[in-house]
């Protein structure tokens, strides 16, 4: 460069990246997380208005297994969907990609599983799929505003806290360090047990919730 002149070395990224580029990542998570949360909600409060998750709970079976065997059977589903989206918005719509693929899938994957778990949760305080997306302004939302889209840095101490305790906050995380920064397994393993955490959690409580339910 001439004198004067500036040069500007990238850590990450280049010249060429833009700002759809480096939001790519978290917009992925939210998609993922967002529709596998609606679908996995509303299939399973149609299973408990339907009657089968009731014959269910008048069956030998422990409700630890009814939980358990929901989870494998919405899970399959949920495993393509979050395929399907994540290489879709990296090979068809171009988002950047620097690191691998099979660690992008990953994190979506658990982050899918998340959403599920917590899905078929709130799915057993809804009586219809209209409370089911009234879930959405309280759930969703604060997840976006809290996941890295929005900079945040002016927000009230009494509202930070809430970033941590959104799976979407370590899913978006992930995600940037894999397809953005070019990272590995390294960088991500902590945020990847912090899903699997919120996951186990969410099963848990799925179980103490189906006790609220009248075994006949």
């Amino acid at each position: 460069p001439s004198q004067g002149d500036l040069a500007v070395d990238y850590l990450h990224g280049s010249e060429d990246m833009g700002q759809f580029d480096y939001f790519g990542p978290v917009l992925l998570g939210f998609f993922a997380f967002f529709f596998v949360f609606i679908i996995s909600g509303i299939s399973f409060l149609r299973e408990r208005t339907s009657g089968t998750l009731e014959k269910l709970l008048s069956s030998p079976l422990r409700k630890w297994e009814i939980v358990v065997g929901y989870v494998l059977g919405f899970g399959l589903f949920t495993m393509l969907q979050a395929t399907l989206i994540a290489w879709y918005a990296i090979y068809v719509l171009g988002m950047l990609m620097e690191g691998s693929f099979i660690y992008v899938l990953m994190i979506t994957l658990m982050l899918s599983m998340t959403a599920l778990t917590l899905g078929t949760l709130l799915s057993a305080f809804a009586n219809n799929e209209f409370q089911m997306i009234q879930f959405i302004p309280i759930i969703i939302v604060p997840q976006f505003f809290f996941s890295g889209l929005i900079n945040l840095d002016t927000i009230s101490d009494w509202l930070s806290w809430l970033g941590p305790i959104t799976p979407l906050y370590y899913a978006a995380e992930a995600l940037r360090d894999i397809m953005v920064r070019g990272y590995g397994w390294d960088a991500i393993y902590g945020n990847m047990l912090m899903l699997a955490g919120f996951s186990a959690l969410f099963i848990f409580l799925n179980i103490l919730a189906l006790r609220k339910h009248r075994a006949v």
